[in-house]
């Protein structure tokens, strides 16, 4: 009989998910402004977007950010992925000039990163403190998709650069 293991550190009394300062920063990227006449509302992150290369740099530095702040909460690693993948999409959708900053406007990853972050603590799914190469896995993940985000960027500018040649 395997001895049993304990769950996941409880949270903390008063703490219901990402930090204050990442909420904010979500609400600023995605939901700063209200559309007039709409319920929809828009944040700097379509703005940030017009500016090419420099917006998606930008955008994984913030991507950075709310993958730290999910590691800090031990977020399952497969929900590491599944920020990943809200980010490659976003970041994809990005490449389109100007329709990819629509697009941008209503895919909203940041916001959904901290929805799941949120989430996932709230239904007790946190990894426990002292499980055996988390860290080590987390770490990787969040590098391999922080990577693929930079790669992102990188043809983005090549993009800019052929298009720029042929002008």
């Amino acid at each position: 009989m395997k001895p049993d293991r304990p769950g996941p550190a409880p949270v903390p009394a008063g703490r219901t998910g990402a930090s204050p300062i990442t909420t904010g920063l979500a609400r600023v990227l995605d939901d700063l402004v209200r559309i007039p006449g709409t319920r929809h509302r828009v944040g700097l992150d379509p703005v940030i977007g017009l500016v090419p290369v420099v917006g998606d740099a930008v955008g994984t530095v913030f991507a950075a950010a709310v993958f730290a702040e999910a590691v800090r909460n031990r977020v399952p690693v497969r929900i590491l992925f599944r920020m990943g993948w809200n980010y490659l999409v976003d970041a994809a959708l990005g490449l389109i000039p100007f329709v990819g900053d629509v697009a941008d406007a209503a895919h909203k990853a940041t916001s959904k990163n901290l929805r799941l972050v949120d989430r996932t603590i709230a239904d007790g799914k946190r990894v426990d403190a002292d499980a055996r190469g988390y860290l080590l896995r987390a770490v990787g993940a969040v590098g391999l998709m922080l990577l693929m985000l930079l790669g992102m960027a990188g043809l983005a500018l090549w993009g800019l650069i052929r298009l720029i040649g042929v002008i």
